[in-house]
């Protein structure tokens, strides 16, 4: 049988969909994109069996057909040709051909029984919600918490964001038991009270195909459907119980240190330079009336640095250390506020970072635990 389509517009659809195709996997087949020709309509689907995607183009057929064609080969190929027809032609001896004015292409193919079932979106189930959130708001309340999700596999339910739906709005966390961050979006409101952990994988690929248009989600107890445009995501979710975030929000914190956000990053990252090479990658905050100093040593090679810092205090002075990339990764996911406050208690207990004017509609709240400082 055979087909034409505009190469561009075909990359365009597999560039959207590639994100899910695993690229170091021992199931080689899922390295490959199913093709699915019916009513002339080519739906192009992509897994890595965590999560899917498809989306579809309308094409000129008068047969229906499945095949699966390697996933980075095919999308490599339509990328090189510019902007042209290509004619596809699938033969019985599993070829897929493709022609061009100028040239002719041929790879192989396998049958689409060979491909693993795709997750799908249970649509007859009960417990199933729908709600409609501005694209570029997800992305927002993605990117600023997702970089706190834990990457150990001892504990799954911290591999992801969790999602909970209250009266206030829908609130975002992301915790690695060393950081936190709480973000709640007072503008989405829905009629539901459940909890979702979506997994690392959906969210990185949402980070990428999220724009200004809205998107659907559609959610059950255990899968999340995206849908965006011409494309639709489906991720299964995390199923472990996620842990009481609240517990380890220090309600006590009564001092607050006021400082620029960009001076405080600056000099992060400057003091990362020498404390790169112990494993707490440890600097010390060294906090006065009006002034802060950091400090970072490095002991076995003899090499240190010290730099003070304007701020606003009005706590008792305080000797705190830290892990600096994990103060360096808040200060990067703040980095549009002018100003933010370190609300701290102690030299053991977390401290809570917020910017010093809040948003409309919504509420940010980041934490970083301490490290012991050897005196």
């Amino acid at each position: 049988m055979e087909f034409k389509v505009n190469s561009k517009e075909l990359e365009k659809l597999l560039t959207k969909i590639i994100p899910a195709v695993p690229t170091r996997t021992p199931m080689s087949i899922l390295e490959n994109f199913l093709f699915e020709i019916k009513d002339g309509s080519l739906t192009i689907n992509a897994t890595d069996l965590e999560i899917s995607m498809k989306s579809s183009i309308n094409i000129v057929s008068e047969e229906n057909v499945s095949i699966v064609v390697p996933a980075k080969l095919t999308h490599d190929i339509l990328k090189s040709l510019g902007d042209t027809t290509v004619y596809f032609e699938i033969t019985q001896n599993g070829k897929l051909n493709l022609k061009t004015d100028n040239g002719e292409y041929s790879i192989s193919y396998l049958d689409a029984q060979e491909f693993p079932e795709i997750p799908t979106f249970p649509t007859n189930a009960d417990d199933i919600y729908e709600i409609t959130m501005n694209g570029l708001e997800l992305k927002y309340a993605l990117d600023i918490t997702s970089f706190a999700m834990s990457k150990e596999e001892m504990r799954p339910a911290m591999m992801g964001t969790y999602l909970q739906f209250e009266s206030e709005g829908l609130r975002f966390v992301a915790t690695d038991g060393h950081r936190l961050v709480n973000l709640l979006k007072k503008n989405v409101k829905a009629d539901i009270s459940d909890q979702y952990v979506i997994p690392e994988k959906a969210i990185s690929v949402l980070q990428k195909i999220l724009d200004e248009k809205d998107i659907k989600i559609f959610l059950s107890k255990t899968h999340m459907s995206f849908k965006l445009n011409d494309i639709e995501l489906i991720t299964r979710l995390i199923g472990q119980k996620y842990p009481d975030y609240k517990s380890v929000i220090p309600l006590e914190n009564e001092f607050d240190l006021k400082l620029k956000t960009k001076d405080i990053h600056t000099a992060i990252k400057r003091m990362m330079l020498f404390s790169s090479t112990s494993s707490t990658k440890r600097v010390k905050f060294a906090i006065t009336e009006n002034n802060l100093e950091i400090s970072a040593e490095d002991i076995d090679m003899g090499n240190s640095g010290k730099e003070s810092v304007m701020c606003e205090y009005n706590g008792n002075p305080i000797e705190i250390g830290f892990n600096s990339q994990y103060v360096n990764d808040i200060l990067s996911h703040l980095t549009s506020e002018k100003e933010i406050i370190f609300k701290l208690h102690s030299a053991t207990k977390a401290v809570i970072i917020v910017p010093s004017e809040s948003k409309e509609n919504q509420e940010l709240m980041m934490l970083v635990m301490p490290v012991r400082l050897n005196n």
